[in-house]
C-alpha cells in the first residue's frame, strides 16, 4: 500500500479509489494502522467503555441515545452482554495497559452466570430486565434461542481466554453440552434455533420462522471456533467440522451466497416464485445479505484454520466466492460500502438491489474480510486492497461519528436521520466494528 495508503490517509476528504496500484510496503501498513488504532482506541472503545459498564445492576447498560447518553430503556439480551464479554476481554488482550477492559469484561461474566443462566432448567435466557429477572415471550412461555447460546459460548471463551478464570470455562463447557444436547440435530445435522425453556427444540420453528436459519448456524460457527481454540474436545471438533460444512455446502448457493431459513431437512425457503407483493412482505426470510456473506467469508476461513486446516482449498474457493459475489453486486463502486440486501427475481439474469442502505455491522465485516483477501490475493483481478482503502474512507467518512464516538447505525449517505438514531441498543455493541478494527490493524502491523 504506497500512493494508494498515502490518499487513504487524508481522512475526513472525499476519496475515490486510486488509478494506479502500487506494491505493498510495510512503513505505509504501519502507518494506517495508526490511524485504525486511534479510531479504536479513542473513537469506538473509549465511547463504549466504561460508559456501558451497569456499576448499579451487573453487565452492561443495552441503550445510548445519538449523544451517547443512557436512556430508559435497558433491557438486558444475551446477544448483547455476550458481546460486550467478549468485545472488552479481546480489548484487554489488544491494549493490556488500561486495565479496565478485562475487570468489564469479568463484571459481564458474573452477570452471565448469575442472572442469565437459568440455574433450574440450564441455558441462557434471552432477555431480562435490567436487574435480571427473565422475561416472558408469552404469559408463562420463555424461550431461548440457539442464537443466543451460541454468543454466550463466544463471550465465555474469549473472556476465559484473556482471564484464565475457570468458572468461565466450566460455563462454556456446560452451555455447549446442554446446547448439543437439547438441540443437535441427530438425523439432518445442525441445530434447532427455537427452544423451549426446558430445552425442548421447536422442530416445525417458531412464529414465522423455519426451524433453522442461516443466521444462528453462521454464529454456531464462530462460537464453536472460539471454544475450540481454549478446549479441543473431540465432540467439540465433530460440531465444528459439522456447521462448517453446512454452512459452505448446504446452506450457501450458486453464484455465491447464502440462504437465509430452512426447514428441519435444509430446503431452503423461497419465494422467488411468488408474487412480488409476497415476497416483499417477507423480504426478512428470503434475499441475498451481502453482509452476512461477507462475514460468513471470513467466519469459514477462521473454523478452518482452528481446525488446523489452513490450506483447505474447498472453503477457500467457497470464503473467497462469497466475497467476490458480494463485491460484484452488492458494492456501492461511487463512494463505497456494501448494500444491505439484494434480489434474483424471477425472469432477470442479474440481481436487483432491494435495500441500497448500509447498515453498520456488513461495513465492519466487510472491512475485515476485504483486507484478509488483499493478503491472500495480492493480484486478484477484483483489487481487494483498492476496495479495502474505499471501504475504509466510507466508515471514516459516513459511520464514524467523530464529536460523540462510536459508529451509526447505517451509512448517513442513504440515511442521515442515523445521525439522531440510537448509538446503541440491544441489537447493537462494539462487536461487529471492535472485532474488525482489531483484526484489520493486526494485519496491517504483521511484516509481509
Amino acid at each position: 500500500m504506497g500512493a494508494a495508503l498515502a490518499c487513504a490517509l487524508a481522512l475526513h476528504a472525499p476519496r475515490h479509489l486510486p488509478a494506479q496500484r502500487a506494491p505493498a510496503t510495510h512503513p505505509s501498513r504501519q502507518a494506517l494502522a495508526v490511524v485504525l488504532r486511534h479510531s479504536l482506541r479513542d473513537e469506538l472503545l473509549h465511547a463504549w467503555y466504561p460508559r456501558a459498564v451497569d456499576r448499579d445492576s451487573g453487565g452492561f447498560l443495552s441503550e445510548f441515545d445519538d449523544h451517547f447518553n443512557p436512556t430508559a430503556n435497558q433491557d438486558k439480551m444475551i446477544v448483547t452482554q455476550s458481546r460486550h464479554v467478549w468485545t472488552t476481554a479481546r480489548a484487554s488482550q489488544f491494549l493490556p495497559a488500561d486495565t479496565m477492559y478485562l475487570l468489564a469484561s469479568a463484571q459481564g461474566f458474573l452477570f452471565l452466570r448469575d442472572h442469565m443462566w437459568d440455574r433450574e432448567q440450564g441455558g441462557f435466557y434471552w432477555l431480562v430486565t435490567r436487574g435480571g429477572t427473565p422475561k416472558e415471550d408469552a404469559p408463562g412461555r420463555i424461550v431461548k434461542q440457539a442464537y443466543g447460546e451460541a454468543f454466550a459460548i463466544y463471550a465465555l471463551a474469549g473472556y476465559y481466554d484473556a482471564s484464565h478464570d475457570a468458572r468461565a470455562l466450566a460455563l462454556a463447557k456446560e452451555t455447549f453440552r446442554w446446547l448439543d444436547t437439547h438441540a443437535h440435530d441427530a438425523q439432518y445435522g445442525g441445530y434447532f434455533n427455537y427452544l423451549e425453556r426446558d430445552g425442548t427444540p421447536m422442530r416445525s420453528g417458531y412464529a414465522n420462522d423455519l426451524p433453522k436459519d442461516q443466521n444462528s448456524s453462521i454464529h454456531l460457527l464462530e462460537a464453536f471456533t472460539e471454544l475450540y481454540r481454549v478446549w479441543p474436545d473431540s465432540l467439540l471438533r465433530d460440531r465444528l467440522n459439522e456447521m462448517l460444512r453446512l454452512v459452505r455446502d448446504t446452506m450457501r448457493t450458486d453464484p455465491g451466497y447464502l440462504q437465509l431459513f430452512f426447514s428441519a431437512d435444509w430446503k431452503p425457503l423461497s419465494y422467488r416464485d411468488s408474487s412480488d407483493s409476497m415476497r416483499k412482505a417477507d423480504h426478512f426470510h428470503d434475499h441475498v445479505s451481502f453482509g452476512h456473506d461477507i462475514e460468513t467469508a471470513y467466519l469459514m476461513l477462521e473454523a478452518s484454520e482452528a481446525l488446523g486446516r489452513e490450506h483447505d482449498a474447498r472453503t477457500k474457493r467457497a470464503a473467497k466466492q462469497m466475497t467476490d459475489h458480494a463485491l460484484r453486486h452488492g458494492w456501492d463502486s461511487r463512494v463505497g460500502g456494501f448494500y444491505d440486501e439484494g434480489y434474483y427475481l424471477k425472469g432477470k439474469p442479474d440481481i436487483t438491489i432491494t435495500y441500497d442502505t448500509k447498515n453498520w455491522w456488513a461495513q465492519a465485516e466487510g472491512l475485515n474480510t476485504l483486507l484478509l483477501m488483499a493478503d491472500r490475493y495480492p493480484r486478484d483481478a477484483l483489487h481487494y486492497e483498492d476496495h479495502f482503502l474505499q471501504q475504509w474512507t466510507y466508515i471514516d467518512r459516513y459511520l464514524i461519528d467523530h464529536q460523540y464516538g462510536g459508529w451509526y447505525v447505517g451509512g448517513l449517505d442513504k440515511e442521515p436521520g442515523a445521525r439522531t438514531a440510537l448509538k446503541g441498543q440491544i441489537w447493537k455493541a462494539a462487536y461487529h466494528d471492535g472485532r474488525a478494527l482489531m483484526n484489520v490493524i493486526r494485519r496491517l502491523e504483521q511484516t509481509h
